[in-house]
């Protein structure tokens, strides 16, 4: 694969080579679907005690990792908008440890808000989407994606944005799926079918430009909507619906999506 790169973009013989490295790839992100299977269970946070789980995987991310946060009570990070979220795990099957975890905010009444309006407003552009445009079971956030450093011992996931799902596309591109970020991409796409089981319209997220670069990279099109200001770092604000994610999501991962959703209806 490594030596067909350098030809992809040969007139001529280059489409042809592009064509077989697609063809590779998804071969091989049909492998990782059935490995993930195999060692990760994506599961909704549906009990207290999973809720708790969710909560501590975030701070001990959000709050004593990257700072970002003050430590919250009895080691618990939350907020006013979790009252009306989903939350997704990811349990890993061979030692029954959560690896992972995200959460969906969904506004169920007026005076419902998503993070987003709260908090970052001012940063979508007058001429873009607007959360604020629709009623509020329309809308929702994916926000507070944490993977827990015991889970990131791998070198390819020792570089900095991997705590909250960036994928390290250089690592990636040189070694292709055996450095496969596997719980990142579990998780984003444990959210994104908690917004195609509930029919949700419109799904914003405010985030590094270089994790849409990350999600662009499994085939995720997101739409800046404004420039990126100071947030938790420097972040800015998205869209996608379901149309543009299951239009643009490779082969590989509509098997792997496939799967999720299957395991978080029966969880």
């Amino acid at each position: 694969m490594k030596n067909l790169k350098q030809y992809a973009n040969k007139p001529i013989i280059g489409p042809l080579i592009k064509k077989v490295m697609d063809f590779a790839i998804n071969r091989e992100v049909k492998t990782v679907a059935r490995h993930f299977s195999t060692y990760l269970h994506p599961l909704v946070a549906n009990t207290p005690e999973l809720s708790n789980e969710s909560y501590r995987i975030r701070n001990e991310v959000y709050c004593d990792e990257l700072h970002f946060l003050d430590t919250g009570k009895n080691g618990l990070e939350n907020d006013d908008f979790d009252k009306y979220s989903t939350h997704c795990l990811i349990q890993h099957i061979p030692t029954a440890r959560y690896s992972g975890t995200v959460r969906v905010v969904r506004p169920e009444k007026n005076g419902h808000t998503i993070p987003l309006q709260k908090y970052c407003s001012d940063s979508i552009a007058k001429d873009k989407i607007n959360p604020r445009d629709f009623v509020p079971h329309e809308v929702c956030e994916i926000s507070r994606l944490a993977v827990p450093s015991d889970f990131r011992k791998r070198q390819t996931d020792k570089f900095k944005g991997a705590a909250t799902g960036v994928i390290n596309q250089q690592i990636y591109s040189e070694n292709e799926l055996r450095c496969f970020p596997f719980i990142a991409v579990g998780l984003y796409l444990s959210a994104a079918s908690i917004v195609i089981e509930n029919e949700i319209k419109h799904t914003f997220v405010m985030m590094e430009p270089r994790l849409a670069r990350s999600m662009s990279f499994i085939g995720i099109q997101f739409e800046q909507i404004g420039p990126a200001v100071e947030y938790h770092g420097k972040r800015a604000p998205y869209y996608i619906n379901p149309s543009l994610l299951l239009e643009n999501l490779t082969p590989g991962f509509q098997v792997m999506l496939k799967d999720i959703r299957k395991s978080l209806n029966h969880s």
